[in-house]
């Protein structure tokens, strides 16, 4: 199994991220897009998993959920990596909130302490938009930098829970599901 950890927001916001940039999917850059319903910030990449170490991954998680207050994340701002002028990967920013950098960083700790490497990298929380599909270089996305700087898009989603996904990769694309949710703590009861 192909497991990662994410951050899942409602369907609507989803919709809103994708219509905010419409005008990049029309200008015909060489990019698959991916659907909205695929949308997610993703906190740890597991890998190859075998079945029987889901249920030992799964407590910890909710071990992990259960110290962790429910909070918002803000969403904005348009980039690529790993530059705007030559993007594999193209987004919408996730502000790195000490509460998001706090669960992902719990989340590190705890999976370290079973067998997954720690992340050294630094995190930055995104949505993936869409993935480049040529590398014909700068030209190819003339134009890119000057639409992602007038593209204006402000949201807000409250995290509630956090998932255990698995991908399922094919040629058309990825497909992912949940396996499990677990879910924050509510400081209000």
């Amino acid at each position: 199994m192909r497991l990662f950890i994410a951050v899942n927001i409602p369907k609507k916001e989803r919709e809103r991220i994708f219509r905010s940039t419409r005008t990049l999917h029309e200008r015909g850059f060489p990019v698959r897009w991916v659907p909205p319903d695929l949308f997610h910030v993703t906190l740890k990449f597991l890998g190859e998993v075998r079945p029987e170490a889901v249920s030992s991954i799964e407590k910890v998680l909710d071990g992990v959920a259960k110290t962790i207050d429910l909070f918002p994340i803000e969403i904005g701002g348009f980039g690529a990596f790993p530059t705007i002028r030559r993007p594999q990967v193209l987004w919408m920013g996730v502000e790195p909130s000490p509460a998001l950098r706090g669960l992902k960083q719990d989340l590190e700790w705890a999976l370290s302490e079973h067998g997954f490497e720690r992340e050294t990298r630094a995190f930055h929380p995104h949505f993936t938009l869409g993935r480049a599909r040529s590398n014909d270089g700068a030209g190819a996305f003339r134009g890119l930098d000057v639409l992602a700087s007038e593209l204006t898009y402000a949201g807000e989603a409250k995290v509630r829970k956090f998932d255990l996904m698995e991908s399922h990769l094919s040629s058309s694309g990825p497909r992912y599901e949940a396996v499990s949710s677990f879910l924050l703590k509510n400081p209000k009861g």
